[in-house]
């Protein structure tokens, strides 16, 4: 077995940046053609090139009319990557219903409507590698100011694990990678937003034992391993991929 995605097709969520856009981007070098979405059209289209296998898509994840269509003019998916979520910053008591709805909307219910709409057509050709992005801050792990992420990630774990259970014998295979803190676009707002970047940034790199974030092409390579027949026997996994952190 080896890990060459030629003649699969991938369908990648929030592809326009950090972990989406790598994971795109690793598996059409892999050989893959791949489906590059984002709800920012242009962050995908200006990497997006038919030579490369890849193709853009704007796609709003929540927007459940986008999703049909999208899937109905696709309808041979090997391989989706939902990487489409959202971090809010607080506790319990800073969380407003509005928070919560975000954060399972589109860390969780954006997991949920997606592989739904895709599924069907996996059992009808009896394969298919699904991959979800979950995080380490779930029912992995708890972390400070993380309380609808962590709770929202960890929906994503128990999805990962229920779908690999029921389609195990259809030839679907479901698994979650579970990254810790990783360089990206949306990271480094947060950071910004604290409003003493480098302090922050020096607090996230030492929470981590590697000391230092992780790389948007490590989660990637990942992903790249699930969706191949290098796993083939592995299923209904949360791997994390987080420098130690939940040593």
């Amino acid at each position: 077995m080896t890990q060459t995605l030629g003649g699969k097709t991938a369908l990648v969520t929030a592809a326009g940046a950090g972990i989406g856009r790598a994971s795109a981007m690793a598996l059409a070098a892999r050989g893959a053609n791949v489906i590059a979405t984002d709800i920012d059209g242009a962050a995908v289209a200006e990497y997006a090139d038919a030579s490369t296998g890849i193709t853009a898509r704007q796609l709003d994840v929540l927007d459940a009319a986008a999703v049909d269509a999208l899937i109905g003019a696709h309808p041979s998916i090997d391989i989706l990557v939902n990487c489409a979520g959202w971090v809010h910053d607080g506790t319990i008591l800073d969380c407003g219903e509005d928070d919560w709805d975000r954060s399972f909307g589109l860390n969780a219910r954006a997991t949920f409507s997606i592989t739904k709409a895709v599924l069907p057509m996996m059992v009808e050709r009896g394969q298919g590698s699904i991959i979800n992005i979950a995080s380490i801050v779930s029912s992995e792990k708890g972390a400070p100011r993380r309380f609808a992420y962590g709770a929202s990630k960890a929906a994503i774990i128990g999805m990962t694990k229920s779908i690999a259970a029921d389609f195990v014998r259809d030839g679907i295979r479901c698994n979650a990678i579970c990254p810790g803190t990783v360089q990206s676009p949306s990271l480094e707002q947060r950071l910004a937003a604290t409003g003493d970047f480098e302090q922050a940034l020096a607090a996230f790199k030492a929470r981590q034992p590697m000391g230092r974030l992780g790389q948007p092409e490590e989660i990637a390579e990942m992903v790249c391993h699930l969706a191949s027949d290098l796993s083939a026997f592995t299923t209904g996994q949360a791997f994390a991929v987080d420098g130690g952190w939940s040593i």
